[in-house]
């Protein structure tokens, strides 16, 4: 458990590491618009996996019963999966971020992950 604890502690910080360069690489590179989409990408992607992280372990608690740990696991990850959805959809729409950046910036954990692997 505490290997997860100190690899899940990189991960958030190299999480933010990353978010950090694409957005300034972005802001500085390229234009401040497609950064604001990094920004934006990155925030809801850190956020996402962060509380994905926080239900799993919940849900894997020893107190809890079998039965009510999957129903309320997959219950939880399809309101995540609708939010998420509901979040990006106003973003774009409303908003009006930019889609390629949003993109970058929702990459940021899974370049945190494959930087874990390297």
């Amino acid at each position: 458990m505490e290997d997860w604890e100190e690899t899940y502690r990189t991960l958030r910080k190299r999480n933010w590491i990353i978010l950090a360069l694409l957005t300034s690489f972005s802001y500085f590179v390229l234009n401040p618009m497609l950064a604001a989409g990094v920004v934006f990408g990155g925030l809801v992607a850190i956020a996402s996996f962060g509380a994905m992280q926080r239900t799993v372990r919940r849900a894997f608690a020893i107190d809890r019963t079998e039965n009510r740990k999957k129903g309320l696991i997959i219950v939880k990850v399809f309101l995540r999966l609708f939010l998420l959805g509901a979040v990006l959809y106003i973003l774009i729409t409303k908003v009006k971020i930019d889609p390629v950046g949003l993109a970058i910036g929702l990459s940021t954990v899974v370049l945190g992950i494959v930087s874990l692997g390297i």
